[in-house]
């Protein structure tokens, strides 16, 4: 599978990314949601920065942990243990505390030829598609969460 990433942009998650300061995302609940457990080693994630509709890096998953049913002192160790690769502001450190969490982390990022995102009302930020051209515009199909059930 090929996963669309949407990137914090008053964060600056996306450069984080591209310095290489930032080689793991987060994504949380309160219960299971995407890309809890549907993400896996050696599948491919696509970055977009959030407001600009322009897909513009790739990466590789490298390494992939799923946590449920955290108590807040896990939800705290787990984000502390992972600072290092997460480079988490105290705000996105309040966003995540979550009793379920997805750790991603990627190696191999690279800037890639801009992609423009072919935007559509039931889209969530994290996508899970078959391949990047799903999503693009001039070559989308209509995008439905069939790849996203549990």
């Amino acid at each position: 599978m090929v996963h669309v990433v949407y990137c914090d942009d008053k964060e600056k998650v996306l450069e984080k990314i591209l310095a290489g300061e930032k080689t793991m995302i987060v994504r949380g609940a309160a219960g299971r949601k995407i890309p809890h457990s549907r993400v896996f080693d050696g599948e491919l994630l696509y970055f977009m920065k959030k407001g600009t509709g322009i897909i513009s890096a790739s990466a590789k998953v490298y390494n992939v942990l799923n946590y449920v049913k955290l108590t807040d002192d896990e939800i705290k160790e787990i984000l502390s243990l992972h600072q290092p690769k997460l480079c988490l502001s105290t705000k996105q450190m309040e966003r995540w505390h979550k009793k379920c969490l997805c750790l991603v982390e990627f190696i191999n990022v690279k800037e890639i030829t801009p992609m423009e995102f072919d935007h559509q009302n039931n889209m969530d930020d994290w996508l899970i598609i078959d391949k990047i051209e799903d999503v693009v515009v001039g070559t989308s199909i209509p995008y439905n969460y069939e790849k996203s059930k549990f």
